[in-house]
């Protein structure tokens, strides 16, 4: 798609938050008139509509873009990366699937940004497990929804915890947050603009209940629970309910509890949970490239 060459692009010497300004310019689209863009470009390869349906959705990129700082890599680079999966998500949309474009979108947005992250650090090789790239791109978050936020090394038990929630075990959860504690940056950092001082945070808030953002966000929640659903019937009923009380559950069952129910050892439970939650990313990532999306690697 070669209206690339016209993006605004971030970079150090041009300082992000004049990009930042530069692609708050292009309007947000409403739904018609991103189906008839989409249409022309799908129909008759118009580039001039390519080129809007991307530049609309600049600040979806960088948004999501800003949610992988911290891994000590350009941010005007990652927003970049950003911006690729953005072009190929217009190259590759069909506006008659019933969706939205920033819905289609954030799926290769991320996965652009992670394939980038991946290929940028050591850290992670080809022969990382899938468990330790989740670890990877998901230890900030779910230690912001424990309350971890102290310095440092974790409490034990938020070890525990976060060990239990991603799968991995409690060495691999203290060694991630070792490397990469040393380089979390905030929104709150003070960057300068053309009118004083400002942050990060200040060009991420919501403009409006009418935002791409708000639709993708809800979107693609949507779209993850029918692909969950419909993944399901891929396990029998006595893998669907361990998998159900295991991993979908708020208040997750015990081993022991499941061992008991069904008369068999806990590691046999345990031998089960795994067989299904395999299984059930092999249908839901098969079922996702049948209807157009990407699934991130984490």
């Amino acid at each position: 798609m070669s209206s690339y060459a016209n993006l605004p692009a971030p970079s150090p010497e041009q300082g992000l938050n004049r990009y930042m300004q530069e692609i708050r310019r292009f309007p947000m689209l409403e739904p018609e008139e991103e189906y008839m863009l989409a249409k022309r470009w799908v129909d008759h390869h118009d580039a001039e509509a390519a080129h809007k349906l991307v530049t609309s959705h600049l600040r979806l990129a960088a948004k999501i873009a800003m949610g992988y700082r911290g891994y000590g890599l350009p941010q005007a680079e990652v927003i970049s990366e950003a911006n690729v999966g953005l072009m190929q998500a217009v190259k590759r949309f069909d506006p008659e699937k019933g969706f939205r474009l920033a819905t289609y979108a954030m799926w290769w947005i991320r996965a652009s940004i992670q394939e980038y992250i991946l290929r940028s650090w050591s850290l992670v090789k080809l022969g990382t497990t899938s468990a330790q790239k989740k670890l990877f791109f998901n230890l900030r978050k779910v230690k912001s929804k424990i309350g971890a936020l102290e310095d440092g090394d974790l409490r034990p038990e938020n070890v525990a915890r976060i060990a239990r929630d991603l799968n991995v075990t409690e060495d691999e959860v203290i060694a991630m947050n070792r490397r990469l504690s040393g380089s979390d940056s905030s929104l709150n950092a003070t960057i300068g603009t053309e009118d004083g001082a400002a942050s990060w945070q200040d060009w991420l808030e919501d403009e409006g209940a009418n935002q791409a953002e708000d639709y993708a966000e809800r979107d693609e929640l949507e779209l993850r629970r029918e692909l969950l659903t419909e993944a399901l019937d891929v396990l029998n009923d006595r893998e669907r309910e361990i998998l159900t009380e295991r991993r979908l559950s708020e208040d997750p069952v015990t081993l022991e509890d499941l061992s008991q129910r069904f008369d068999v050892s806990r590691e046999r439970i345990r031998q089960i949970e795994v067989r299904a939650f395999e299984k059930l990313q092999a249908r839901m990532r098969t079922l996702a490239r049948e209807k157009g999306m990407v699934v991130p690697v984490s």
